[in-house]
């Protein structure tokens, strides 16, 4: 287990926001365990990418333990030229890459979860739900968020959409504070 200080940053230091990166999106399939590795080797390669990752809190042999997990196990998303995707298959590290369609799609949904990361860094993964009500946030925090309602254990539950994977963030929401989207 990682102390906290010995993960890689979840976002190249070389940039504030995703939309910072210039270049061509692409998701990266890890082979088992290896998205933190993944991230450090880009890191070295200077390829701008994103690895969202939830803080999970336990308590074991007497302590009050904090690690960090990857948002979405296995995934890496990373951008660049084609010679940084080169690079990048070349760490040995992946699977297989998955081209994303819609770039400025990806982008925006990434973002709403750095956003969401930033403010409330102990989420949830869940599949995304085939039917539910599309809904904005109006204010707070998450203010400006876009996203589909869900129930999940007689909760209220915003799930933030990350179309290329077809999974969601979901984050606890004040239903008060969501407004119907068309």
């Amino acid at each position: 287990m990682l102390k906290l200080s010995d993960n890689p940053p979840a976002l190249s230091p070389t940039v504030r926001e995703l939309c910072d990166l210039k270049g061509q999106w692409w998701v990266a399939y890890t082979m088992a365990r290896q998205e933190k590795a993944l991230a450090w080797d880009l890191l070295r390669r200077n390829i701008g990418y994103y690895l969202p990752m939830r803080e999970q809190r336990s308590f074991s042999g007497g302590r009050n333990r904090r690690t960090l997990l990857p948002l979405f196990p296995s995934y890496v998303f990373f951008c660049g030229d084609e010679n940084g995707r080169y690079a990048a298959l070349t760490t040995n590290r992946i699977s297989h890459i998955i081209e994303v369609v819609n770039q400025r799609q990806l982008v925006e949904e990434l973002s709403a979860v750095q956003r969401a990361l930033a403010v409330q860094p102990v989420v949830e993964t869940c599949a995304l739900p085939e039917v539910g009500r599309r809904c904005r946030v109006i204010d707070g925090p998450h203010k400006g968020l876009e996203g589909i309602v869900i129930e999940d254990r007689d909760k209220l539950r915003f799930v933030l959409r990350v179309e290329a994977l077809n999974q969601g963030v979901a984050v606890g929401v004040d239903p008060t504070l969501l407004e119907p989207i068309g």
